[in-house]
């Protein structure tokens, strides 16, 4: 995300538009330049399930980098 006010806002808003979860936010400096930052989110759900694959979309228009690192099943 650009380096502006609500940057972080504005990555949130489809989570909450398309009723996903979030149950994990990291922010992490990114090494390419000062105050830069990779978001980490984890969210509850599988990018096959419609609301989080309209959700995921939707981060990915808005991110210059976007990566889906991986899925995991619930705990039971």
């Amino acid at each position: 995300m650009p380096n502006r006010p609500g940057a972080v806002h504005d990555i949130l808003v489809p989570l909450k538009q398309h009723g996903v979860s979030m149950t994990r936010f990291e922010s992490r400096p990114a090494r390419s330049g000062q105050w830069e930052y990779y978001f980490y989110i984890d969210l509850q759900g599988h990018p096959a399930q419609p609301a989080m694959r309209a959700a995921l979309a939707d981060l990915q228009a808005l991110c210059a980098f976007y990566k889906v690192l991986g899925t995991y099943p619930l705990g039971e």
